[in-house]
């Protein structure tokens, strides 16, 4: 009776795990999709006008959602520590998206009393933002091969 009830006990957990991790990648899929539109807002300055502004706090948003997004534990018990250590990665993704979103408010202050064109305020948040990218990509590819051998 023991051994039913264990197998019925893991197969719940099981499926709250995939639940978990269903609403784990939503949260992080707003999170990038809002670092996107902010990422896009300096081709369309003339048309909404001080894009730049509202576009930095659409970034920081879109950052700390795909972080906190990252955060949660969604690891199986008897998942390998290589995939733990590929889910850590995806983490440390994030932390590039909000350092880039820090680089964007100090930037955007520095350069207030210059004529400096977008490009030089977003210059390292590009190049976070592009890190970050990357970083996912990659460990996101590596996880599911990961997962296909497991």
């Amino acid at each position: 009776m023991k051994k039913g009830e264990n197998s019925t006990q893991s197969s719940i957990s099981i499926a709250k795990l995939e639940k978990r991790r269903k609403y784990v990648e939503i949260a992080a899929s707003v999170g990038l999709l809002l670092v996107l539109v902010a990422m896009m807002s300096p081709f369309f300055g003339g048309i909404f006008g001080h894009s730049m502004m509202w576009a930095k706090w659409i970034y920081a948003g879109g950052a700390l959602v795909y972080t906190g997004a990252r955060v949660v534990d969604v690891n199986a018990p008897g998942d390998s520590l290589r995939l733990r250590r590929l889910r850590r990665l995806e983490f440390w993704a994030g932390m590039c998206f909000i350092i880039g979103a820090a680089f964007w408010f100090y930037k955007l202050q520095y350069y207030s009393g210059f004529l400096a064109g977008p490009l030089a305020v977003m210059r390292q948040t590009v190049a976070f933002t592009m890190a970050g990218a990357v970083i996912q990509i990659v460990a996101s590819w590596m996880i599911a091969a990961r997962m296909k051998k497991e």
